[in-house]
């Protein structure tokens, strides 16, 4: 499955990859743009052809992982079956293996909320609602049916997201598990979550 990463101009991709590693190692605070246009390979003032502040290259890293997990958690339930687990399941799936392969950005997208200003957070806040507004129309559909027994879906809704956007803290590749069988193992966790047998995959 396709992780969603978008093809980006090459002066722009070279600054936004340096400024991921930055801010996962640094922190968005204690990064520079001296740091960001060292690793770069370019100097500061070939950045502002690019971004005109450090600010928007947060902004920048962290609107476009949203757009690209909701394209990709769509996708996902766009392929699925009709049931609300099946499409749970494919949603949940996409949504763990999303945060096993891009992990540095998801972590900056989980981190560095505090740091955006409030155009850059209404922006961030506005995707966030858009991606938990997709589970929690296929958990409420469930419950509606009768194929969801769980009595709180808002919490449940929530438990779920957190669950597999916790993976990109500790996954690391080369474990005991691929990507591919990480995702599984969530999908049937979610469904758990919301009181629906996990179904083969």
């Amino acid at each position: 499955m396709s992780t969603g990463r978008r093809t980006r101009a090459p002066g722009r991709d070279v600054v936004l990859d340096a400024a991921v590693d930055n801010f996962q190692r640094l922190g968005y605070h204690g990064t520079t743009m001296r740091d960001i246009a060292r690793d770069a390979g370019m100097k500061v003032a070939s950045i502002y052809h690019h971004f005109p502040s450090k600010q928007r290259i947060l902004q920048d890293i962290m609107v476009r992982v949203l757009s690209d997990v909701i394209a990709v958690t769509r996708n996902a339930l766009m392929g699925s079956g009709t049931s609300a687990s099946e499409q749970l399941q494919a949603v949940m799936h996409a949504w763990a293996l999303f945060h096993t392969t891009r992990r540095a950005e998801a972590l900056i997208g989980a981190s560095e909320l505090r740091s955006l200003d409030e155009v850059g957070l209404r922006l961030v806040v506005a995707l966030r609602d858009e991606q938990e507004g997709m589970f929690r129309a296929i958990v409420e559909r469930g419950v509606a049916q009768g194929e969801f027994t769980t009595p709180y879906p808002q919490e449940a809704v929530r438990a779920i997201i957190n669950m597999g956007s916790s993976i990109a803290t500790w996954y690391r590749p080369g474990g005991e598990l691929s990507p591919e069988q990480m995702a599984e193992r969530y999908a049937a966790l979610a469904l758990g979550t919301v009181g629906a047998a996990a179904r083969p995959t």
